[in-house]
This record gives C-alpha cells, sequence and structure tokens, in this order.
C-alpha cells in the first residue's frame, strides 16, 4: 500500500450514522450505569486532590489549585471517553462479537462502519463533558459564561481520540496489546499535559514536545480557558491544532481499519 494512500478521503456515506445509532441504542440499555462514571470522577478528584491535596499547594497563577485542575478533569475525561470507546470497545466488536462483519453484510461500508464508530467516540466525550459541567459548577469551579463552548468542542476533541484509539485498533495484534499505548501514551498525557500542573514547570524541551506532539495540551488549554470565562488568542492555535490534526488521523484511522478488514 503506498504511504499517500493512507491518507487518501475515503468514501462516507450517512449510513453511517446507522452504525452512530446502534451504538447509542446499546448505550442507553444501560444509561444510569453509563453516566455514573463522569458523574462521580470529578467529585472524588475534586475532593481528593482539588480540595485535599489544594489545601497544600499554593495557587498557580493566581487560581486555586481546585479551579486549575477542574477544567482539566473534563479534558482528560474527553480523551478517556473516546479513545477506549474506539479503541477497547471497537476491538470487542470488531473481533469478538463480529458486529462489523454484520454490519458489512448490509448495503454499508467499511468505511460507513468505521466513520459511525468514530462519530459515537466523539459523543461518549459530548456526554462525558455535558455530565461534568454541571457537576463541577456546583462546586463554583467554572465561569460559565463561556463554559457551554466545551460541549461542541468536546465532540472535536473526542474526535481526535476517537481516531486514535481506531489506529490502534487497526494496527494491534490483539485485545491487550492495546495495553501498550495506553501505557506509553495516554498515561504519560494524563501527566505531562498541564493537568495537574502547568507546563511551565517543566523543561523547556519537554513543553515544546508536550505542545507539538501532545494532543491533550490542546485541549486542556481550551477547555481551562473557556471555563475561566476569557476568550483568548491563543485559542485559535489550539483550535486549529486540534481540527487539523484530528481531520489527518480520522482519514488515516479509516484506511486503516480498511486494511485490517480487507481480506
Amino acid at each position: 500500500m503506498n504511504p499517500m494512500d493512507y491518507f487518501r478521503i475515503p468514501s462516507i456515506s450517512s449510513r453511517s450514522f446507522k452504525v452512530w445509532q446502534r451504538n447509542k441504542d446499546v448505550f442507553m440499555k444501560d444509561i444510569k450505569l453509563n453516566f455514573l462514571p463522569p458523574f462521580l470522577e470529578p467529585i472524588l478528584y475534586l475532593v481528593a486532590l482539588g480540595f485535599g491535596l489544594g489545601k497544600f499547594v499554593e495557587s498557580i497563577d493566581g487560581v486555586p489549585y481546585a479551579r486549575f485542575i477542574a477544567p482539566a478533569l473534563i479534558a482528560v475525561s474527553v480523551m478517556y471517553a473516546s479513545f477506549f470507546e474506539c479503541s477497547y470497545s471497537s476491538y470487542v466488536r470488531m473481533y469478538y462479537q463480529k458486529t462489523f462483519d454484520a454490519i458489512i453484510a448490509t448495503p454499508l461500508t467499511i468505511e460507513d462502519v468505521i466513520a459511525g464508530e468514530l462519530l459515537w467516540g466523539a459523543t461518549r466525550s459530548v456526554i462525558n463533558a455535558t455530565v461534568m459541567i454541571p457537576v463541577i459548577a456546583l462546586f463554583g469551579l467554572i465561569d460559565l459564561k463561556y463554559s457551554l463552548l466545551i460541549i461542541p468542542f468536546a465532540f472535536f476533541g473526542g474526535l481526535l481520540f476517537a481516531a486514535i484509539g481506531m489506529c490502534f485498533t487497526a494496527i494491534t495484534p490483539n485485545i491487550m496489546s492495546i495495553n501498550y499505548p495506553v501505557l506509553l501514551f495516554i498515561t504519560p498525557m494524563f501527566l505531562f499535559s498541564g493537568t495537574f500542573f502547568p507546563l511551565s514547570a517543566l523543561p523547556v524541551p519537554i513543553q515544546y514536545f508536550a505542545t507539538a506532539f501532545l494532543p491533550l495540551t490542546h485541549i486542556v488549554n481550551v477547555i481551562r480557558t473557556l471555563s475561566y470565562g476569557v476568550l483568548s488568542s491563543s485559542l485559535i492555535f489550539d483550535v486549529a491544532w486540534v481540527l487539523f490534526v484530528g481531520m489527518a488521523l480520522l482519514v488515516l484511522s479509516i484506511n486503516l481499519m480498511k486494511r485490517r478488514l480487507i481480506v
């Protein structure tokens, strides 16, 4: 396969929405259980880190520590929801449940199936962000002036991480191998993307690396800025980075999965 073929624009139809709808219907069967994690996680993190550890941490750039990490918790949830949905969950549907095989036997194409999976992964991020915002707002840690803009942005951030998860699903030999990108890529992002301390605390080369190669850095920047009730010109770069890289990885993930599924 020519390297440029991996970035060839795939042919996707509106039928991909049927895949999204199928995953949504499955999700709604356990809606109470599925809504519990994004509801409880911010409370646990804020109590333990924001208000517990935060008592021993000075304010960061004049912002109380609890308010500093609150938007990062939303960003992390956006990452986790879409990545795990399109890695472990998609792998189960593809390999163990044979859901992809069943859908491809209908008029839907492989591209439609993967596009539907990616859209659902992004939707999971939107759901998590939508649930978490009012919970964090109850603690008085976000400014609602622009915070509602986090919800549509969560879709594009989720689409980026859904594409990353799908890329690993396409190349991993078995489901246990997905643990490697989680350990070597997702976990370092969780720690070193300006989530629990500002990037300026890190050595300059690591700051440049995080800005250039760690998607969560840009998502944290956008969500944190919006949660402070501020519209900054710096958002243009972060949003543009997420959109450009997200679209490139979306195309790549669909083509990689097409290569894997075509016998």
